[in-house]
Parts: structure tokens; sequence; C-alpha cells
């Protein structure tokens, strides 16, 4: 019983020390842009995609990735087919074609279409004016998602113009996050 008590209290430690991702609405990081400029990290996911799991479980659960988020980044999570209305840049944005009575696939939001994305799950960075800088397509693990998180907040993308630069930048850097 002894052995229960202490495994229940360590397994509970670990889970309250766990690091989260402050996610917040795509309205509310470009407002808050304006006071403090940071890039914008979005998670475009939807409900029925077993890889969008995964990456919310194993990687966006990962203490380094969400602490690292959470610094440089305003984070939002956005479902690509959900029916939420959104304000970007003046205009706004739904999903007309929306069917509340589906478990599965839905019909695709107008900022999903906006943005380009068109396989999920779809990682977004947006630069500190809210302009798209590049979508991350597919799941990543804390690892392969630590090169493209610190290239965008350290703006070093602009200095890689080819593939060649890109693979030479990819072969020096320092990886930090542990898996």
């Amino acid at each position: 019983m002894k052995k229960i008590f202490i495994a229940t209290f360590i397994l509970l430690s670990f889970s309250i020390s766990a690091q989260k991702i402050n996610w917040i609405s795509l309205e509310k990081a470009v407002e808050a842009q304006k006071t403090s400029p940071k890039k914008i990290f979005i998670d475009a996911y939807t409900v029925w995609c077993g890889p969008c799991k995964m990456l919310d479980k194993n990687t966006f659960g990962n203490k380094d990735v969400a602490n690292y988020i959470n610094k440089h980044y305003y984070a939002v999570k956005f479902n690509a087919e959900g029916n939420e209305t959104i304000n970007f840049k003046g205009k706004t944005y739904k999903n007309p074609s929306f069917n509340p009575n589906t478990t599965g696939r839905n019909s695709s939001h107008e900022l999903s279409s906006y943005f380009g994305v068109r396989a999920y799950p779809t990682m977004l960075f947006l630069d500190e004016q809210a302009n798209l800088l590049t979508p991350l397509t597919g799941y990543q693990k804390p690892r392969q998602l630590e090169i493209f998180l610190k290239i965008f907040a350290t703006d070093s993308y602009k200095t890689i113009k080819s593939q060649e630069a890109f693979t030479e930048y990819s072969s020096k850097f320092n990886y930090e996050f542990i898996e």
C-alpha cells in the first residue's frame, strides 16, 4: 500500500509540474502584438485527426516545447474545420458549410483557405505583424519542431535563402529539447 501511495504521489508531482502551452484566440494574439510584439504560432488541427492528437500529447505536452512557445510566441489553437467566427485583418472568417451533426470530417473553415491549409496538422508561423511566414505540415516530434520554433523566433530564417543554406544551418543546429 505504501508503494502505491508513493507511486501515485510521484505521478501526481510530475503532472502538476508539467508545463502547458498558453493557448489564446487569434484575435487576442493580434491584439497582444500591438503592445508586446511577438510572433504567432498557430496549431491548425481537426477533431478527427490522429496525428493532431499525437502532436498535442507528445509534442505540445513536452515541457521544453511548451516553455519555448510560451516565451517566444503567442500560441493559437485553431480548429480548421470548426464553426468559430474569427476576425482577422479586417475580415470575418467563418465556416458557412459547417455541419454540426457530423462526427468525422467537416467542411473547411474560411481561415484555413486564407492560410492555404490543406493537410492536418499544419502549424503556421506568423511574424509580428501577423503575416504568414510559413506553414509546417505534419506531425513533428519535439526535436523536429525545435529547429523551426527557433529559426523563426530568432529571425534566422531571414538569412536562409536556399535548401543548401537550410541544410547547412540544420547540420550545425544545437538541439536542446528533451524528448
